[in-house]
């Protein structure tokens, strides 16, 4: 063996064992990083559909009736929504029951005490001064959130930015003027959520919340609870319930032994049809497997029976991308290029078709997330993860190998689909 094939196989090999490593820790987790395997309870934040949870429901206290009743529960509906994602409940179903009551169903959750107490209060928001009377309410806030922002000295913190509406905007600048040197106390119902200083009159209908101490954790809740109460009625607690899998307790498991099955068929038509590139192909799709898995254990992607299909699709976004660019190597060698040329040119013609069909994938994937709730958002991050990663996988790691390939001085034309090449 000379040297120049010495390296390409221990390139080759390296590249295999890092792929292989990859796939251990998304199995067995690392405890030194305080990550589980893909298999270990409470990795995989699994839906309504194959885990269950909590359903929580309220009842709105309002005298409204009619289109007044209608507009004000569907205003409510979609700021519980809203609140639901930025919690991180993408997969939450939330919806109307009746006239005025709305249910929320909260996946992997099974304490329904817990669901409220994780969902946030929904009472009533107050923004009172020193002598107790209220100067402003839920319905004055447009929006709150937790930023990291630069403060009045020159240095960076977490803070709770507030938005109020132009209404809201009078009062709390009227209100601000008047208590200059005092605090505006915030309560949802008679529990004190913060009582921040007024150094000065705020107006334009902006102001923050700081203490100097402030986590992004405490930032993210007490913005959630302003949130949850700038809402038009008072909701109370009408029901607490837990939930069973809507799909069965199996349904996970035999929806992954489903895709594990079509992704081995995958792997076999590609090597019977490619030879060594559908080999290498088939490599790569290993190799994205393991990443999804440490992504949905990282990031802690809600799964559902939507969400497995987004991966199944994208794994055939890896294979369409797989057959252009073999395809276009064949053409290469047949019109007597050498495998390694064939390889250069064949990516090079290839890509341009391949990132226009991930790019436009990825954007339908952003469109649905962007207008879509509950199983809709789960299966469009599913899939946007799955068209980055397939990308990756199949047009880098899978061009990584083959020139490795060729390094190691497999270039017989018959290992690469093509039985005869005509002669130039």
């Amino acid at each position: 063996m000379n040297y120049s094939r010495a390296v390409g196989v221990a390139r080759f090999v390296l590249v295999i064992l890092c792929i292989a490593l990859l796939m251990s820790v998304a199995v067995c987790g690392v405890d030194a990083w305080g990550l589980g395997g893909i298999f270990d309870d409470g990795t995989v934040v699994l839906g309504l559909d194959l885990s269950g949870g909590s359903r929580v429901t309220y009842s709105a206290v309002t005298d409204d009736t009619g289109s007044s009743l209608s507009e004000g529960m569907d205003s409510i509906l979609q700021a519980m929504r809203t609140r639901l994602d930025n919690s991180g409940y993408t997969e939450a179903n939330v919806y109307l029951v009746g006239d005025n009551m709305i249910t929320v169903e909260i996946p992997g959750i099974d304490d329904p005490n817990e669901a409220v107490k994780s969902f946030g209060s929904m009472g009533k928001l107050t923004f009172r001064n020193t002598d107790g009377e209220t100067v402003l309410t839920g319905e004055d806030v447009a929006k709150a959130q937790a930023v990291y922002a630069q403060t009045s000295d020159g240095t960076y913190e977490y803070q709770v930015s507030l938005s109020f509406t132009e209404e809201g905007s009078k009062k709390f600048a009227a209100a601000t003027k008047a208590a200059v040197g005092k605090t505006i106390a915030i309560y949802m119902d008679d529990e004190l959520l913060s009582k921040p200083n007024v150094k000065e009159e705020i107006t334009g209908g902006e102001a923050s919340i700081s203490s100097g101490n402030m986590t992004l954790e405490y930032a993210k809740m007490l913005a959630g609870n302003i949130n949850a109460g700038a809402l038009k009625y008072e909701l109370k607690l009408e029901e607490l319930r837990s939930i069973g899998p809507t799909l069965g307790e199996k349904s996970l498991q035999t929806s992954l032994q489903a895709g594990l099955i079509g992704v081995c068929l995958v792997a076999v038509f590609l090597i019977a049809v490619y030879r060594i590139p559908g080999l290498m192909a088939s490599i790569s799709m290993v190799a994205y497997l393991a990443l999804f898995m440490l992504c949905i254990s990282v990031f802690k992607i809600n799964l559902t029976l939507p969400g497995i299909a987004g991966v199944v699709l994208s794994v055939g976004m890896a294979v369409d991308a797989n057959v252009v660019v073999f395809e276009r190597m064949k053409e290469e060698i047949r019109g007597g290029k050498s495998a390694k040329a064939a390889i250069k040119s064949g990516y090079q013609k290839a890509f341009s078709a391949v990132l226009d069909s991930n790019v436009t994938t990825f954007i339908a994937a952003g469109v649905l997330y962007a207008l879509g709730s509950g199983t809709i958002k789960g299966f469009a991050i599913t899939l946007g993860l799955g068209v980055v990663l397939t990308f990756i996988t199949a047009v880098f790691l899978t061009r990584l190998l083959l020139n490795l390939c060729c390094d190691m001085y497999i270039t017989n034309t018959g290992l690469y689909g093509v039985k005869e090449r005509s002669v130039q």
